[in-house]
């Protein structure tokens, strides 16, 4: 689970906070374990400051603060300040922005002859798949590494993520599918077509980021005109 700390100040030296913040980055480079920072400035009172630092987890939060030049920054900060500084610590529930770069992710992992064993850092181990052409839906890992292994077995192929809307704990992403036919798919032989599908899937996702179930559309009967097995 991802942490966010939260730091509330009040000072007339911005400028000098600033500039505070850049020597911490420098001094700390390859160790400061932050993944985002965003500092900013009260409209209503330019004085009132806010810094928000994202950590991959709490615990490598802790390891940030112990290195040596925080400690001496934080000191520095407070000298610079009208008052102490407030600390307030969170443990992210939600992050709609990491479901989105989950979800390409996933669709990268689909394509390109990557380890389908990389899979399990974005799907749950019980993840639901359910895909229109599939009777029976895939169900856990072991079903789900079998639907890849059939696809690549057919196509050498690639995702292009065109759109994505993310909302609560679902995210609806708008892909193009082109692929070459290269293996046998559905007792066709393969012919070296070059084909495309356009589709969506929608995925939902629990609070680590990892996705529990997934909710396919694309044109099947589309995909087997361009490979000659049905009529136009």
């Amino acid at each position: 689970m991802s942490f966010v700390q939260i730091i509330d100040c009040r000072t007339s030296r911005i400028e000098d906070l600033n500039r505070l913040m850049d020597e911490w980055v420098e001094q700390t480079k390859g160790r400061r374990t932050a993944t985002h920072s965003i500092v900013g400035t009260d409209r209503s009172d330019a004085s009132h400051v806010v810094e928000i630092v994202e950590f991959p987890s709490y615990d490598v939060a802790m390891r940030n603060s112990q290195l040596p030049e925080t400690d001496r920054i934080f000191r520095e900060m407070v000298a610079l300040c009208d008052e102490m500084p407030t600390f307030t610590d969170l443990d992210v529930v939600r992050d709609e922005a990491l479901y989105k770069g989950n979800s390409r992710r996933f669709l990268a992992l689909l394509g390109g002859g990557e380890d389908v064993a990389l899979l399990d850092g974005v799907l749950a181990e019980g993840y639901h798949d359910h895909d229109p052409s599939n009777p029976a839906d895939a169900i856990g890992m072991d079903a789900v590494r079998r639907e890849v292994e059939m696809w690549r077995g057919g196509f050498d192929f690639a995702f292009t993520v065109e759109d994505q809307i993310a909302e609560g704990d679902r995210v609806c992403t708008r892909w193009t599918w082109n692929a070459t036919h290269t293996g046998d798919f559905m007792g066709l032989q393969p012919s070296g077509i070059a084909v495309e599908m356009t589709g969506t899937l929608i995925q939902r996702f629990r609070e680590d980021g990892k996705a529990v179930a997934g909710w396919w559309q694309y044109d099947m009967l589309g995909l087997m005109g361009q490979l000659g097995a049905v009529e136009a």
